[in-house]
């Protein structure tokens, strides 16, 4: 039993970090989203692009600091044959914002 994992709790960086921004939309491939923080922090913009562009399953990100956007495009059969990808793509489509 995931006793963490049923609590929903972050459990890792990548946890922490989806749990930080605003889930605008998601189609699978594709995921939009935004953070206030990212707004005219090109420092932080930065890390964001190195830390999502090192998996290899993700095929681009794009950020902008004015109006604090992610876009994030993948594969999903690719994506979702990394375990810890999967969860945090599950986690995308139950909290995504509906409109």
């Amino acid at each position: 039993m995931n006793f963490m994992g049923n609590l929903q709790i972050p459990t890792n960086t990548l946890d922490l970090f989806i749990r930080s921004v605003d889930i605008s939309s998601y189609l699978p491939g594709r995921v939009r989203l935004y953070s206030k923080k990212l707004i005219g922090n090109p420092g932080l913009e930065q890390q964001v692009q190195q830390q999502l562009r090192a998996f290899q399953e993700i095929e681009d990100v794009k950020t902008n600091t004015v109006t604090g956007s992610i876009l994030i495009h993948y594969t999903p059969e690719i994506l979702r044959a990394n375990r810890d990808l999967r969860k945090v793509e599950e986690y995308i489509m139950t909290h995504v914002r509906r409109r």
